[in-house]
């Protein structure tokens, strides 16, 4: 296929895999010119399509088509925390992979919502409602306001408390 020449529609543009128009904004909400992508099935495979290159810049790779994209906060949402019968603490994300939770890399943002570092520490993930309230079940408050995670008969300090939230 050609790409497009001559001058584009009024009131819109060309874009190229540079520019591509699209964008994830803070609330992981998907856009594109500045009008909000709704369709189920085009957000799942935005999702599952979303990688970070060598350069930390992000793109979407959808079979040998691919551009860059702006990721405005996180790039991926934690769906689920799990804990497996060994005590690790794992989470799932919108991209439908799996990892370990990163204790050291969770942070409590001021809109009082969790998010850690994924993809060997190369991107930030927010956590859903759903998996908010499932971390929530695994921690215990300490002196001071400072929080515990409780992974079976583990239980270990995290580097945020209820009392600073970190920004």
């Amino acid at each position: 296929m050609q790409p497009p020449t001559g001058q584009p529609p009024f009131g819109k543009r060309w874009h190229t895999r540079e520019d591509s128009g699209i964008r994830l904004d803070k609330a992981l909400r998907w856009w594109h010119d500045d009008e909000p992508i709704e369709h189920p099935k085009i957000i799942e495979l935005f999702n599952t399509s979303l990688v970070i290159d060598d350069d930390g810049r992000y793109q979407l790779r959808i079979g040998q088509d691919w551009c860059f994209i702006q990721v405005e906060d996180a790039a991926y949402e934690v769906r689920t925390v799990d804990v497996t019968p060994d005590e690790r603490v794992s989470v799932r994300l919108s991209d439908r992979t799996a990892e370990a939770l990163d204790l050291a890399t969770l942070a409590l943002d001021p809109d009082g919502v969790f998010s850690c570092r994924v993809k060997r520490g190369r991107a930030k993930a927010r956590f859903s409602r759903d998996a908010q309230h499932q971390l929530g079940e695994l921690l215990e408050e300490g002196e001071g306001g400072r929080l515990f995670l409780r992974a079976g008969q583990s239980r270990l300090a995290l580097p945020v408390s209820l009392e600073s939230p970190s920004a």
